[in-house]
């Protein structure tokens, strides 16, 4: 009987895969390569995946489709097809596509990054735009990033000579994060370095580094059936950690009721929102807390580390860029104290820095996938409904009709009038464009700048030997890099002061 429905299944799936071909030829349809039956284009999607795209966008033009069993997908590699989408068909491209990750860990799909477009999903954004990432609400929260960077230039000065800066970046945004939703650090200065807190940085990054919105599950159900790879079991597990971690944070609250960080009133990210949750108790569900808060770990800590570390890479590869830097930094702050977040909008060189980081190395260099609600026309191509959309933002960064030298790290590329950057227009996007575009982009911007600011301001660095360092990235999500960044630090002679304070 098992074997009958196991064919049945199999018939089925093939039935209506066949069925969706079919309806969905038309004359106009992207360009694409040969597939095959049943599967699809699997066959070509090797690891980098986008770099697979850049390839196969050199050959079928910078908008072509894809299909890879029962999801078909639609691939832009130009600003002109960007714009396309989010100028003429933004709201028919403003949902997500549905997966059995977003199924499992969004709290029934009240994530801001999977909630379907419409009232919930304003809802929310207004609510994080307002209470966390409001220019109001990032001047409050700069204290707490300015006193976090001094903890790992104190640290740093505690450590070895050769910095483990992979493993400093991490601790430093997850202790961000911690500070911003519950007041108090995640690892603090006692266990930074040590067994302990490299433990607890490991297993914050296994519950919470970003998962893949669609997987082999998703392409072909029938798999889920069958517990394929146990991936469904593994979400669920990941998704009871997080639970239990984003639970623990409330119900501590709730106990001692403290709050350490200012937003609004006196209030971290979790009193807020219980607060909020008192007197609009119909929307401010416990999933809705629960979901917001998660996805300050979710969202803003792995992309944010990540992004730190290829930043002092590159500088480490280029030395000159980090004389002039340190030159501005120096010419705005002194070296009689730290940078400060306020300093930020003086330092345009710096800006310059992190813009032409996430050129090169944007933190999801796919984007995060659109869903197309109903049929469209996109360049005079036909997209029918249900349709994902993945934005190839590595391919559209890096193509030399786009940008000059586009291989080559040049903050002074971005070093233009405002009216000039709006010319632009859609081929710089690190953190997406139109309505469903990162609303943490000014916080992460704030605090990468700060973090490298500092530590080139108060330290002077080293490659940890004669050759480059390492540009390779890594195959995870998270666009990390393959080899964990280490560097060499020596105390700049006119911060020894200062640094001697500590």
């Amino acid at each position: 009987m098992e074997g009958f429905y196991l064919y049945l299944l199999l018939f089925l799936s093939i039935f209506l895969l066949i069925r969706k071909l079919v309806f969905h030829q038309t004359k106009n349809s992207p360009p694409k390569p040969f597939s095959i039956p049943i599967i699809g284009h699997l066959h070509l999607l090797k690891p980098p995946i986008y770099l697979t795209l850049q390839t196969l966008s050199q050959k079928y033009g910078p908008i072509f489709s894809l299909r890879v069993g029962c999801q078909s997908f639609l691939v832009l590699s130009s600003p002109s097809a960007v714009e396309d989408c989010i100028t003429k068909n933004d709201i028919l491209f403003a949902n997500r596509p549905s997966s059995t990750a977003s199924d499992l860990m969004s709290y029934d799909h009240t994530s801001i990054v999977t909630a379907p477009y419409g009232h919930l999903w304003r809802s929310l954004r207004r609510l994080i735009t307002i209470e966390i990432f409001s220019q109001i609400s990032l001047n409050k929260s700069s204290s707490v990033r300015e006193e976090l960077v001094r903890s790992l230039v104190r640290q740093v000065i505690k450590g070895p000579k050769r910095a483990d800066l992979n493993y400093a970046f991490g601790v430093l945004v997850f202790n961000m994060a911690m500070r911003m939703v519950s007041g108090k650090e995640y690892i603090d200065e006692e266990i930074f370095g040590t067994a302990v807190g490299r433990q607890r940085l490991r297993e914050a990054k296994d519950a919470f580094c970003p998962q893949q919105i669609l997987n082999m599950n998703d392409f072909f159900p029938v798999l889920r059936v069958f517990g394929y790879k146990n991936i469904e079991k593994s979400l669920i597990r990941m998704q009871r950690k997080r639970d239990e971690f984003i639970s623990g944070l409330i119900d501590e609250f709730q106990q001692n009721k403290i709050g350490l960080l200012d937003f609004k009133k006196g209030k971290t990210l979790v009193e807020t929102l219980l607060s909020l949750q008192e007197s609009e108790p119909e929307f401010y569900s416990d999933n809705i807390i629960k979901s917001v808060s998660q996805i300050m770990f979710v969202a803003g800590t792995e992309t944010s580390s990540t992004t730190m570390e290829w930043a002092m890479s590159l500088l480490l590869n280029h030395p000159e860029v980090i004389q002039k830097l340190t030159s501005e930094i120096d010419d705005q702050v002194g070296y009689e104290r730290f940078l400060q977040d306020s300093d930020l909008p003086k330092l345009p060189y710096l800006r310059c820095v992190i813009s032409e980081v996430l050129r090169l190395y944007p933190a999801a260099p796919l984007l995060v996938p659109h869903f197309s609600s109903q049929d469209c026309t996109i360049k005079g191509y036909h997209i029918p409904r249900g349709t994902t959309l993945l934005v190839n933002a590595w391919a559209i960064h890096r193509d030399p009709n786009v940008w000059e030298e586009p291989t080559e790290f040049k903050p002074e590329r971005f070093e233009a009038t405002v009216m000039d950057r709006e010319k632009e227009g859609f081929k710089y996007l690190p953190f997406g464009v139109g309505r469903r575009a990162c609303p943490g982009s000014p916080l992460a911007i704030r605090a990468v700048s700060l973090a490298i600011g500092t530590l080139i301001h108060c330290f002077d660095w080293e490659r940890v030997g004669e050759e480059l360092v390492d540009m390779s990235p890594g195959s995870g999500t998270s666009f990390s890099k393959s080899k964990p960044l280490e560097a060499i630090w020596t105390p700049r002679p006119v911060m020894s002061r200062l640094l001697s304070q500590l």
